[in-house]
């Protein structure tokens, strides 16, 4: 239902989507909360005058969200100037990634967009230098992983799903390191500077922005849970350049250089058209979703809802389309058994506070303690899920032989 509120629809036209009673809209709203969609699912009723489609009180909870979500949007934005300030003062080589960058294409209206931390490339040679700048600022690099850095500011307590849309003082900033290259031909070579809030900010170009978007994306399909909102914002660009084929045509060229990308382009295209119907134009679909073996459409056919839909934590079963990527060389082999059951304890979801007495000390061990069984338990029912599934796709593949 929420999905076809954003196809090609005008104000004022008839739609026919089922009414839903107060008890039903409690896990739809936890689900527009964690796939991203809430405020942008409040934005299109909005446009189209369905207000009759949702409860008063629903509406009422929306918008008070999108208060919220208003006043985050721009702390953060107040936060990525000082950064961006602090990185162009001290003359390092950077683009703003993800997020913000996706304005005006992708996001029409920041406030409308569920974002969690600010996200720069960065290169290797800079890093030094941009982590002095951010620890000045508060924060204290929390993880390594690849040539991603992540930092928080210091925090204590639990993230809950009621402070998504909250200004807090919790802040996340990951820097992604690029090697700088001698010959020009990295991404930080290609930046565009756009006016943003009337200040210069540095993006990707457009074309390495869709394929980073896009790359991104598939990564989260990968992976136990996606947020429907970044298909929503894939599918805003691609309709933007539907007639742009110089625009394909470049981003043809640089996909083909690594043959992982056509494949992750064809699979979250396909996906996305599979639920919302066709929207991609023939000089991207040509070289994607036509070449894509059939085992990975019949995942797409299969498996593809519950990437779109299915509630945080997720599923196993995005272990099915991996097993069917590595056989056609699209993505390196992986050990099956870790990502059943990994072998670590999650990380601390809360950091202990200078000043912490016995009694706070209690409920931080407790919700640490309840998360990790929840981790335990996700594992296990997903694990168990994963091997049964896996006996079923086996026989449909058979079936296609």
């Amino acid at each position: 239902m929420v999905l076809r509120v954003f196809c090609e629809l005008q104000p004022g036209q008839p739609v026919n989507l089922p009414q839903l009673s107060a008890t039903e809209w409690i896990p739809l709203l936890r689900w527009l909360d964690t796939s991203g969609l809430a405020l942008y699912f409040l934005d299109r009723i909005t446009e189209l005058e369905l207000y009759g489609l949702v409860p008063q009180e629903v509406l009422a909870r929306l918008h008070n969200s999108l208060v919220e979500n208003t006043a985050r949007t721009e702390a953060m934005i107040s936060e990525a100037s000082a950064i961006r300030r602090s990185f162009q003062s001290a003359g390092l080589s950077y683009a703003m990634l993800k997020g913000f960058s996706l304005w005006p294409v992708s996001v029409p209206k920041l406030e409308l967009r569920s974002q969690l931390d600010l996200d720069f490339l960065i290169t290797n040679s800079s890093a030094p230098t941009a982590r002095k700048i951010l620890e000045w600022r508060g924060y204290r690099l929390r993880a390594i992983s690849g040539n991603s850095w992540e930092f928080h500011t210091n925090q204590t307590g639990e993230m809950s799903l009621k402070d998504i849309y909250k200004a807090t003082h919790r802040r996340k900033v990951e820097l992604h390191l690029e090697p700088a290259g001698s010959n020009g031909d990295v991404l930080l070579g290609r930046v565009q500077w756009c006016c943003f809030r009337g200040e210069p900010m540095p993006v990707l170009d457009p074309v390495d922005l869709f394929l980073g978007q896009g790359l991104h994306l598939f990564k989260h399909v990968c992976s136990p849970f996606s947020r429907t909102a970044h298909m929503i914002e894939f599918r805003r660009n691609v309709l933007a350049r539907h007639h742009d084929d110089s625009f394909w045509k470049r981003v043809q060229v640089l996909a083909e250089t690594n043959p992982r990308t056509p494949v992750a382009l064809g699979v979250v295209t396909l996906l996305i058209s599979n639920a919302m119907g066709e929207f991609a134009p023939e000089a991207l679909t040509s070289w994607t979703v036509d070449r894509l073996p059939e085992a990975i459409r019949l995942w797409v056919s299969q498996y593809g809802p519950d990437a779109i839909y299915g509630d945080f934590p997720g599923s196993k079963l995005y272990l099915l389309l991996q097993r069917e990527l590595e056989a056609v060389g699209a993505q390196p082999p992986q050990p099956l058994r870790h990502a059943l059951l990994p072998l670590f304890l999650p990380k601390a979801i809360g950091q202990k506070a200078s000043n912490e007495d016995l009694r706070t000390s209690v409920r931080r061990y407790r919700k640490q303690l309840l998360f990790s069984f929840s981790r335990l338990r996700f594992h296990v029912v997903e694990g168990l899920r994963y091997l049964r599934e896996s006996l079923r796709w086996r026989r449909i593949l058979r079936s296609t032989v």
